[in-house]
């Protein structure tokens, strides 16, 4: 019995006992978060920026495609013509000749490689821009609105629409960075 009066004035004791007030400001305010949500895929999807990126990358890829073209065109023609030779050359002269041209197949692939590699550099730099401006104007926003939390969209299974802030940051966002310059691949 002593046992169960114990545990129940315990019990009592923590109930009524005064609390601190960590989320406390002021004289009793309690502070409520506020919570809103951001479509980072729309973003990237729609932003006025993103799609003058995109619109740039297709025009350089295009012209590296043609590129790569003209290249696959020639080594074609030299292995056609490697193929005329092996009858008219010794085997060591042709073996020599087949070196080059393998040589030469490998370079245009590291030349392709690398052409792809710079121009992937110029789309990621370009879309830093647009990370950067992003995060300014959210981070803005929050504090302007007194937001708490901000989450993508990908993370909320359900949400208000009225917590949804994302064609408030596109906007603003196509109004600050309405066109990125892409810089040119290295060739």
């Amino acid at each position: 019995m002593f046992k169960k009066l114990s545990a129940i004035g315990l019990f009592a004791a923590l109930i009524l006992w005064p609390q601190s007030e960590p989320l406390a400001q002021g004289a009793g305010a309690v502070v409520t978060p506020t919570i809103v949500v951001l479509d980072i895929g729309a973003i990237r999807r729609d932003a006025a920026s993103v799609k003058s990126i995109r619109d740039q990358i297709v025009t350089f890829q295009e012209a590296l495609q043609g590129d790569i073209q003209k290249e696959q065109e020639a080594l074609s023609a030299a292995q056609q013509d490697l193929a005329k030779k092996q009858t008219l050359l010794s085997p060591e002269a042709f073996a020599e000749e087949r070196q080059k041209f393998e040589q030469r197949v490998v370079g245009v692939q590291q030349m392709v490689q690398n052409r792809r590699r710079n121009l992937e550099g110029s789309q990621g730099k370009a879309m830093l821009q647009v990370e950067r401006s992003l995060n300014e104007i959210v981070a803005n926003m929050a504090a302007t609105n007194g937001y708490s939390v901000v989450l993508r969209r990908s993370q909320v299974v359900i949400v208000d629409t009225a917590l949804d802030i994302t064609s408030a940051v596109l906007e603003e966002l196509n109004a600050k960075l309405p066109t990125v310059a892409v810089e040119p691949p290295a060739k």
